[in-house]
Parts: structure tokens; C-alpha cells; sequence
């Protein structure tokens, strides 16, 4: 795994979220906060989880363990939540950057929820933060089309290479 190949992952998580985010934008307050029966409760839940766990490896990457995750009343609408993502994406984008080749294979020690230790190399931690995005993306794909709302662009990684935003 290289500092570009792990670019490239972060571009193609954030491309994946602005279609998620755009595609959102179109259930009502009402929608966007129903409970629906899933991993976590609705629409609006389901999109802070994401973010709070962006937020939290963030936080661990920058020498910090957060002991709880960000509660998704806090954001009660979706332009507060996609406004304060931007921060995280930024976070991380410039996290990856300072690392540099060598600083990617680092191993950082932090602490889980839990507060058990843990520790991994920067670049599985960021390989996970892309993937459970992914998987929850789905989850949303899902809930909106149960709310009869139109899902997003395609969010598969294919189709951001087809799309050549590379």
C-alpha cells in the first residue's frame, strides 16, 4: 500500500459521501429521522455513525482516544453534519499528507470505546475508515429506497475509476 493508493481511497470515500449527502438531501426532516429498524435507527443515525468514526480514528491518529462516539441527535440536520464533515475530511486528507511513504506504515497506539488498547499501522486504519463507509453507504442505499425516495449515483469504487476521477 502506497501514500497514492491510500489517496486514492480517501478520494474515492469522499466522492462516494457527496452522492450519499446529495442523495439524502432529498428526504424531509420527518424522513430523515424515522426510525427504520437498522444497524442504527434512521437515515440521519446511520450518517452520524460514519462521521463519528471518521471523527474518532482522526482523533486517535492525532494522539487522542475519544471514549464515546458522537451522538447523532447533535446533528439534527443535514447541512450542520455535511458542514462539519468537511473538518474531518480535511483532518484526514491532511493527516495522510504529513505522513508521508515512511509515516503510512507507522503502527499508532490508542484506545478503543472501550478502553481497551489497541494498535495498528496508519494504513489499516485507513483502509477501515474507507470500508465501513462503504459498507453503511449501503445501508443508507437501502433506507432511502424504503422511504420511496430515488438512491444515489452509484457509490461502487468501479465507478469511480470509470468515471476517471483518478
Amino acid at each position: 500500500m502506497t501514500g497514492s493508493d491510500l489517496k486514492t481511497l480517501v478520494d474515492f470515500n469522499y466522492w462516494a459521501r457527496a452522492r450519499i449527502v446529495d442523495a439524502v438531501s432529498a428526504l424531509t426532516p420527518e424522513q430523515y429521522t424515522k426510525p427504520m429498524g437498522n444497524s442504527f435507527s434512521s437515515v440521519r443515525d446511520t450518517l452520524v455513525h460514519i462521521y463519528s468514526a471518521e471523527w474518532v480514528w482522526l482523533s486517535r491518529w492525532q494522539g487522542h482516544s475519544p471514549s464515546t462516539p458522537i451522538a447523532a441527535d447533535q446533528w439534527p440536520e443535514l447541512a450542520a453534519l455535511d458542514s462539519a464533515w468537511w473538518e474531518v475530511e480535511a483532518g484526514i486528507r491532511g493527516f495522510l499528507d504529513a505522513a508521508g511513504e515512511e509515516g503510512i506504515a507507522r503502527v499508532i497506539e490508542y484506545k478503543l470505546i472501550s478502553g481497551q488498547p489497541g494498535r495498528s499501522p496508519f494504513w489499516q486504519m485507513l483502509q477501515h475508515v474507507v470500508n465501513h463507509g462503504t459498507y453503511h453507504r449501503g445501508q443508507i442505499t437501502t433506507l432511502l429506497r424504503q422511504l420511496g425516495v430515488a438512491p444515489p449515483k452509484s457509490t461502487d469504487l468501479i465507478t469511480f475509476y470509470r468515471e476517471g476521477q483518478l
